[in-house]
């Protein structure tokens, strides 16, 4: 539900973007610069996220980070201009990434109780949420509800989750028992499948960041969508996404994970290329879906891998890959945004498309470094 809960959080604000950048009268230069707040919030706390998270447990900062997220999910929602709009942003990355490092060390810990792999279900049920909160802003953007409204009602329903839910988080601290190690290894260079692992995930979640920023846009300017329909494009991949992440475990056991990653990357390509190239509402929808799916399971495989890394502890190794997983989906959107008032917001969304094809290529690389 927490993972739910945040995934939820993300999504409404994704889903009003078209909106507030028709209401604020931002070119999508001005909104690909006020996008950097959000990286910029992330990066801020970064250094103090797993620290906080060790010194006061997982679980208090988990609560207390996700109301905050959802308070500040409507504080985006008073914004009358671009900066006040901006400071909302860095905030919403602030405790976003703390709520972030906070639910998925309390799913190491869940992991712990069970006899199997259960991470790639948590992360499907943040997608599931994705998908949810597309779905809840079609009907708001029908029923003509501001931003505000919008916001301000999800908010609502998150914070009544985490009343009736935190009582069953796992109550633990994390155990600092690796602290002389961690001097020791403190500059040691990362192995290098680590770092091919961190890149692939980098080329997946940028293209991920992308669909869930401008997915909207992209459909509402380009695509000319009319009304409710402008949320299509980013509904049709959240479905794909959400149900490829509940099916990915299955599609690895039959197919191998590097195939399935190469076949994932290839896809992402195609879609990518096919919503530049045919920029109508079906074949861009069909596109949309072929994204969904490609970047599905591609993290979750990378973290998997990374995870069983032979040389490197398992926290060690996730934290070189996820940081660097995820400065994909936090700079993607908004170069996207500057490349486009460039160029072009096709033009754009091809840049992005090569990604998929360096996917495909990469998997090679980690197959013969670990």
């Amino acid at each position: 539900m927490f993972y739910f809960g945040m995934g939820l959080s993300f999504a409404t604000w994704a889903s009003r973007i078209p909106d507030i950048k028709t209401a604020l009268h931002l070119t999508e230069g001005d909104l690909g610069s006020i996008l950097f707040a959000l990286p910029m919030g992330q990066l801020v706390i970064m250094p103090f996220s797993g620290k906080m998270v060790t010194k006061f447990g997982s679980h208090r900062i988990l609560v207390f980070s996700l109301i905050m997220y959802v308070l500040c999910l409507a504080n985006l929602g008073l914004a009358t201009t671009a900066f006040q709009l901006s400071v909302g942003l860095f905030l919403f990355g602030l405790f976003g990434n703390l709520a972030n490092i906070a639910v998925n060390t309390q799913g190491v810990y869940t992991e712990v109780l069970f006899k199997k792999t259960i991470m790639s279900s948590f992360h499907g049920m943040w997608s599931f949420a994705g998908f949810t909160g597309a779905l809840v802003g079609l009907g708001m953007l029908a029923l003509n509800l501001s931003p505000l409204h919008h916001f301000l009602i999800v908010g609502g329903i998150v914070i009544i989750m985490v009343v009736f839910n935190f009582k069953f988080l796992v109550k633990a601290k994390e155990k600092i028992k690796h602290k002389t190690s961690e001097k020791k290894k403190l500059f040691v260079k990362p192995d290098s499948a680590l770092i091919w692992l961190g890149v692939i995930g980098f080329c997946s979640m940028a293209s991920e960041g992308v669909m869930f920023d401008w997915s909207g846009v992209y459909f509402k300017d380009i695509v000319k969508a009319p009304g409710p329909l402008v949320i299509l494009g980013y509904t049709s991949f959240m479905i794909m996404m959400a149900g490829g992440r509940f099916l990915g475990d299955g599609l690895i056991n039959k197919f191998g994970r590097e195939r399935v990653m190469q076949i994932s990357g290839v896809m992402i390509s195609a879609g990518l290329f096919t919503a530049v190239f045919l920029p109508y509402i079906i074949p861009c929808t069909i596109a949309f879906m072929a994204v969904g799916l490609g970047v599905a399971t591609i993290v979750p495989t990378v973290y998997s891998m990374a995870g069983k890394n032979p040389t490197v502890p398992p926290g060690e190794a996730l934290t070189i890959v996820s940081s660097v997983s995820f400065l994909g989906f936090l700079m993607g959107p908004p170069v996207i945004g500057h490349i486009a008032q460039n160029f072009g917001l096709q033009f754009s969304f091809a840049f992005i498309g090569i990604f998929g094809v360096l996917i495909a290529f990469m998997v090679s690389k980690i197959r013969t470094t670990t």
